[in-house]
């Protein structure tokens, strides 16, 4: 049987964020130089524009100042690492995005070797050099192209995540930056029914949010808070709690099991609970080989 030519791909597009106008002109001529085919849709002067920018052009890949005013690198990869991926686009070029890619620029030799050697993003150090930008290029061109295979997977059934670990990655770094940042939540305050309950951190079983509510469950309390799960991500241990959707936090000790259901989505079992928890597609990496 003959199958139909594979579309072509349109060329990467990259965002560049750094409060320096220099380092954002030399990292856009290395570019050129070692990636001529990246298209640079926007340069943003702070981490607040990098994620609005992120937000509103899609870009495959963005190169992130570790340090900024207002909002660090750090955090902006966080904010970038929550924004909704699973709704289309306007245009073909946002359509189906899928995240995106990050790397560091950074002058700070410890933030970014951390980051590099456990896989999840890539550095360059300032001033950005041709040789060592060509190996990060390598590797964003073969991550890049992981990503469109999955997501063209006729299967589905393709690990489509971003990479596992972001989450717990950037908060250690962002606690290394700002120690005072560390997440420091022990205890939840909740209402239960019409009274406040003091719920601790380490007995809540998921977080679940909607528009207004989080509701916090434990093995016998279901209470809710006001705090929207990206406020508490920033506060609790990303070690201990997964992010397995945008709307939902679970703590790995009370994880049972991981199953699929009849549309292949992964499910999550836990302990002490009869609720099984979706898995976005977002976050399938977690539980890779499901």
């Amino acid at each position: 049987m003959n199958h139909p030519p594979a579309p072509p791909t349109r060329p990467a597009r990259a965002l560049i964020a750094d409060d320096e106008r220099l380092m954002r002109e030399q990292l856009r001529a290395r570019l050129a130089e070692v990636w001529p085919e990246l298209e640079i849709i926007a340069e943003a002067k702070n981490g607040i524009e990098a994620v609005a920018l992120t937000e509103e052009h899609h870009p495959d890949l963005v190169f992130l100042d570790i340090r900024m005013p207002g909002m660090t690198g750090v955090e902006a990869a966080r904010a970038i690492a929550q924004l909704p991926i699973d709704e289309d686009g306007a245009d073909e070029t946002t359509a189906g995005w899928r995240g995106c890619e990050v790397v560091f620029i950074t002058a700070y030799d410890q933030y970014a070797i951390e980051a590099f050697e456990q896989g999840v993003v890539d550095y360059v150090l300032k001033p950005a050099e041709r040789e060592r930008l060509l190996v990060t290029v390598e590797r964003i061109k073969k991550r890049l192209a992981q990503r469109h295979g999955a997501a063209t997977d006729a299967d589905g059934g393709a690990d489509t995540a971003a990479p596992v670990g972001m989450q717990q990655l950037l908060q250690k770094l962002a606690a290394r930056m700002d120690p005072a940042k560390a997440p420091q939540l022990r205890w939840i305050q909740a209402t239960v029914g019409q009274s406040i309950q003091m719920i601790p951190v380490e007995d809540v079983l998921f977080f679940i949010s909607d528009e207004k509510y989080t509701r916090v469950q434990t093995a016998t309390v279901e209470a809710l808070i006001r705090k929207p799960i990206k406020e508490l991500i920033d506060e609790l241990d990303a070690e201990v709690f997964w992010q397995i959707h945008r709307s939902t936090l679970v703590n790995t000790k009370y994880i049972a099991g991981v199953s699929r259901d009849l549309r292949g989505r992964q499910l999550v079992a836990v302990k002490g609970h009869p609720e099984k928890l979706e898995v976005s597609r977002s976050f399938t990496g977690l539980f890779k080989g499901m």
